[in-house]
């Protein structure tokens, strides 16, 4: 059991380590529904130490020991947790692909022959360093059990385990500063928004976390030395840097993922008033009836087949409700939008959504539908696929909108 002074320990590693695995969940779920190499790479990337700070958690440490009956088996999972990350990340810097050669809004590449030149000195020095990590670990005497925290400064005077722990850091550090150095580069190149923001966040992590080497280093140093009194800088300072780059780097992943989630979910709930309107003028077009307020609410889950379904099924109500157009009304719709100065796309919103709302109200009074020649032409029918849903989401916000009153206010008094 832990003592009551690792509560904090326990309280601080399992949350981190619980939280990052959620980041990875998310990404587990995004590489199973859309598989690729990159995104396969961040999820271990995230994987990999997220595993290490569980680890790392007294409460389970001590655990892992005594299962195994093996002083300091944890640390060395933790090492290595820490040592895929390490790996992991030189990859995922390495298979970034630049905004000017980036297809759509593709992030990472598909690990091409291209990637594994690029990459295979880094991966051939982890292949050929971690083995002889381990090598060193279990031949070293390090046999009295020691928390992940004390281990370094209580061990390090042992030469083999004093290797050890040289060639853990150097390659930690070497990613720490590889990855922070090309993600401030890669982000320099984007546009503002939540991504450059996230790798931003992860290249700060990976800098403020390279303290954790420095004062590890310093501190690993001196106790091969047989200096006491720096032994703070292995058990308190180095863990706070490698706690808040840890902090910063999950973020990082978290932000644009959790941007893309809320935009979906936005995107989803802002286009119910528009496939409303469709679904009473034609509720074969839906494949199910409409969702409760509490239903639509509390929709967390498969946001990106929801929204897409919902978006297809408004395209074919406008073509259906398109025969019972009032030219009038689109005229007034486009004039209405230029005295009001508004924009390309806004304008076609403002037109489509007096549109339809003229149509709903012509198939519900009974009019015949006028033939193909005299039916009026909207825009937005010919919108690329990446520009539809934000087209569909501004005439849902203009569906009840003033100027769309105004408009056909003014069709109905020309009329």
């Amino acid at each position: 059991m832990s003592d009551i002074s690792d509560v904090p320990f326990d309280i601080g590693y399992l949350g981190i380590g619980t939280a990052a695995w959620a980041v990875a969940g998310l990404k587990i779920r995004a590489w199973r529904r859309d598989p690729s190499r990159g995104l396969l790479v961040v999820t271990l990337t995230i994987a990999a130490p997220a595993t290490a700070f569980v680890v790392a958690a007294p409460v389970v440490y001590r655990l892992i020991d005594r299962i195994a009956y093996l002083g300091n088996l944890a640390t060395l999972l933790v090492y290595l947790g820490i040592t895929g990350f390490s790996a992991c990340a030189v990859v995922l810097a390495r298979m970034w692909t630049p905004p000017s050669e980036r297809a759509g809004s593709q992030v990472w590449d598909a690990a091409t022959a291209a990637t594994w030149r690029r990459v295979r000195w880094p991966l051939a020095v982890f292949a050929v360093l971690v083995p002889v990590m381990i090598v060193l670990f279990f031949t070293g005497g390090a046999d009295n059990p020691e928390t992940p925290l004390t281990f370094d400064t209580t061990f390090a005077k042992i030469p083999g385990i004093a290797i050890f722990l040289v060639i853990y850091q150097a390659l930690f550090g070497f990613a720490l500063i590889d990855i922070g150095r090309v993600c401030l580069r890669h982000a320099s190149r984007l546009p503002p928004g939540w991504l450059r923001r996230g790798i931003r966040l992860i290249a700060l992590g990976g800098l403020v976390a390279c303290g954790y080497v420095v004062c590890k280093l310093i501190a690993i140093g001196a106790a091969y030395a047989r200096v006491s009194g720096l032994e703070w800088l292995s058990t308190a300072l180095g863990p706070g840097f490698a706690t808040l780059g840890s902090v910063l780097i999950t973020s990082g992943f978290a932000g644009p993922a959790a941007a893309a989630w809320t935009r979906r979910r936005r995107d989803y709930q802002a286009l119910r008033p528009l496939w409303d309107v469709v679904y009473r003028a034609d509720r074969r077009l839906a494949l199910e009836a409409p969702p409760s307020a509490w239903t639509e609410r509390l929709a967390f889950r498969d946001l990106e087949w929801r929204t897409a379904r919902r978006g297809l099924e408004i395209r074919d109500g406008q073509l259906t409700l398109r025969p019972w157009v009032d030219p009038a009304v689109v005229t007034a719709a486009g004039q209405v939008a230029e005295r009001a100065g508004l924009e390309e796309g806004d304008r076609a919103a403002l037109i489509v959504a007096a549109a339809l709302r003229s149509a709903v109200e012509a198939l519900n009074s009974g009019i015949p539908p006028r033939p193909r020649e005299d039916q009026a032409p909207l825009p937005g029918l010919d919108t690329e696929p990446a520009e539809e849903r934000a087209h569909l989401v501004r005439v849902a916000c203009n569906l009840y909108a003033p100027l769309t009153g105004e408009a056909l206010a003014v069709a109905t008094a020309t009329g």
